[in-house]
């Protein structure tokens, strides 16, 4: 992987331009664009790259192509990889200035929501981070050798070379994400280790809600500063946001009126949620001014001295508000938060500079270490009446986390209340299916009129029974109102087609034939008893699967090295097969699954996250060059077997995956 790419360019200039996943993905689109037609011409370009987002969004085909014209004009030309990429440079960076968005060095169509640092770093939140890290990780006893880090040094891009540092953040952010037994912790990895390590904390950070549409693992191993703080940014971020909701803190209930308010207040991003809780404790001072972001709302300090005089007046100085100038008062109030036995990495500089993310992290260190809320709150009640399904929170869950995966124009905090304008679900269809959403009839939002949203609504509806979605009785308005069991029936549909396509595509692009669940169960059943197994899989909501052995086995069988036998429990006792249940996932991360389940969704059999494991592990294995594989069984006879299942008339029932 190291020289990847470097094999797709040469010159070192467009190298530098690029991330290495959005070099391949645009060496993707580049190779769709010149097998439409066996080659590719300058006089091609302005039609073929109207796919593309920003070029295409924002330019016509006629101003592309006129564009072009004044650059390259010989149309008949032939377009070369290199040629193509710097042709994409000039037309985004057109387009960027045409629409007074910032022109960036690399591509849009992958958006950049992994890091708000761009391609240059803050030195003080790479200090804050390092001092973060050095708290958190302190008594780690692989990294303690390394620790502490000095903020002051580059050597934090160096320690994460080996991806073990961001495997052990990511679960400090959310204990028991990794299976630290699936970390590969030898003194020396070799590269092949290394970057089983970066697979393996990308697919997690991806599973506990980072985005990571541009990160590759090639940029950890080279260093690249501003997207590792990006993620380390976004898992920090997480960790400090983690008990801004009312399972963790049912005292947040005190910040609304009524249950009516209180499902409002389940529905908002954590970031959201903080700053209602700063407002609510500021409404007990004299302060009246609102704070609605953590940059130039705060940038003076002085909500900051009202907040912390509210909750703890003990340790108040009378100077905080009498001074005038707004660095002496942030250095005052950092000293009351340091009296206060408050944890916080920003310097009073941060604060007067208005730094969004180091003055969202103090505030939540400030609601960790003292909330101010009542324990005794007859308002608790109304958790009581209010319905408290875990199934539908995980399947939420994981459906969240997929979507953002994905890439789409904004991050959703809430299925059920970011996906009723029809926006993203549109952009996430046109994903699955390119070209199948009818873009001129599409309402962009913000979407003010409910008619607009219904109408996006409505293409969602009609687009999933294209796809032959089981929609019964679901129409575009029932979307629009949240309703919750309809639209984790809808998605649930989507994230199966979107794995089946993936496998249709890759191995039955040619002979159109379409990959069904039970090609998927006899896949696993047939590698597992190839390998002289007695594990057995019935269906995807076979009990016996509870234990774990029959995915360790199947593992085992794409990758004999991956399962380390010793660690497996014997899968009787319930932490026994919850032990072996988050050792698969990890494993299949680190191989390079990208999944969302949870290790309670194999301990309890939840059929849907059993079938989308098993078919993402099918998905690794059979994109593996036929050389890598480990298995005996060739590729042709792979695919033979498959073409056999196919053709052969079955059903659906192994998965029951229509839903009405």
């Amino acid at each position: 992987m190291s020289g990847y790419v470097g094999i797709l360019v040469s010159d070192p200039w467009l190298q530098n331009q690029f991330t290495q996943v959005e070099l391949r993905s645009l060496k993707t689109h580049f190779m769709s664009m010149r097998r439409e037609s066996g080659k590719l011409t300058v006089g091609d370009l302005a039609s073929r790259m109207s796919r593309l987002k920003v070029v295409g969004e924002n330019l016509s085909e006629q101003e592309r192509a006129d564009f072009i014209a004044d650059l390259y004009p010989d149309l008949n030309d032939e377009v070369d990889f290199e040629f193509f990429l710097k042709v994409y440079l000039k037309l985004h960076a057109h387009a960027s200035a045409r629409t007074g968005s910032p022109a960036k060095n690399s591509s849009a169509f992958l958006k950049a929501a992994t890091t708000t640092l761009l391609h240059t770093i803050s030195e003080s939140e790479k200090a804050s981070y390092v001092a973060h890290i050095n708290n958190y990780l302190a008594q780690d006893g692989f990294l303690n050798k390394y620790l502490p880090i000095n903020p002051s040094s580059n050597d934090l891009f160096e320690i994460v070379k080996d991806g073990v540092l961001l495997c052990k953040l990511i679960n400090v952010a959310v204990p028991g994400t990794i299976d630290e037994r699936a970390i590969n912790t030898k003194r020396v990895l070799n590269p092949w280790e290394r970057n089983e390590n970066h697979t393996l904390c990308l697919n997690s950070a991806k599973a506990i809600g980072c985005t990571v549409v541009n990160i590759g693992t090639q940029d950890f191993i080279e260093g690249r500063r501003h997207l590792v703080l990006g993620l380390i940014s976004q898992i920090i971020k997480i960790q400090l946001l983690a008990d801004l909701n009312l399972k963790k803190t049912p005292q947040l209930v005190e910040l609304v009126d009524d249950s009516k308010d209180v499902e409002e207040l389940m529905s908002l991003p954590p970031e959201k949620i903080l700053l209602r809780w700063m407002n609510f404790q500021l409404r007990k001072s004299s302060y009246k001014k609102i704070v609605t972001n953590f940059s130039s709302d705060v940038k003076d300090a002085e909500a900051y001295a009202y907040l912390l005089n509210v909750l703890a007046p003990e340790h108040s100085n009378p100077s905080t508000l009498a001074v005038k100038d707004p660095l002496q008062r942030a250095k005052l109030v950092l000293e009351h938060a340091d009296r206060m036995g408050c944890k916080r990495y920003l310097t009073a500089k941060d604060i007067v500079d208005g730094s969004p993310n180091l003055n969202l992290a103090f505030v939540a260190h400030i609601f960790q270490h003292r909330n101010g809320l009542s324990t005794q709150t007859k308002q608790i009640s109304f958790l009581e009446t209010l319905p408290d399904d875990a199934q539908v929170s995980r399947e939420e869950r994981v459906f969240r986390f997929w979507i953002n995966s994905l890439g789409n124009s904004t991050y959703i905090d809430n299925v059920f209340e970011d996906l009723r304008n029809g926006w993203i679900l549109l952009e996430t269809l046109d994903k699955m299916s390119p070209g199948i959403v009818n873009w001129k009839v599409a309402n962009k939002p913000p979407i003010k009129l409910p008619f607009k949203k219904v109408e996006n609504c409505n293409q969602v509806v009609k687009i999933g029974k294209q796809l032959k979605f089981s929609l019964v009785n679901i129409a575009g308005n029932d979307i629009v109102q949240g309703n919750k069991k309809l639209i984790l029936a809808y998605l649930w549909q989507l994230m199966r087609y979107n794995i089946l396509q993936l496998l249709k595509n890759l191995r039955f692009h040619s002979h159109g034939k379409e990959i069904t669940d039970v090609d998927i169960l006899r896949w696993a059943n047939t590698k597992v008893s190839n390998c002289g197994n007695q594990s057995r899989m019935d269906s995807f909501k076979d009990k016996s699967l509870s234990d774990g052995i029959f995915f360790l086995e199947l593992l085992s069988a794409v990758q004999p090295r991956s399962v380390n036998w010793s660690l497996v429990t014997k899968g009787v006792t319930d932490e026994q097969k919850k032990m072996n249940g988050t050792y698969i996932i990890s494993i299949a991360r680190k191989l390079g699954c990208s999944i969302f389940l949870l290790p309670e969704d194999i301990t309890e059999v939840n059929q849907k996250m059993i079938l989308t494991l098993t078919a993402s592990i099918m998905y690794w294995f059979l994109k593996q060059p036929v050389e890598e594989k480990p298995s005996a069984t060739s590729d042709s006879e792979n695919g033979s077997q498959l073409e056999t299942i196919s053709n052969s008339t079955i059903d659906d029932s192994a998965s029951e995956s229509s839903v009405e």
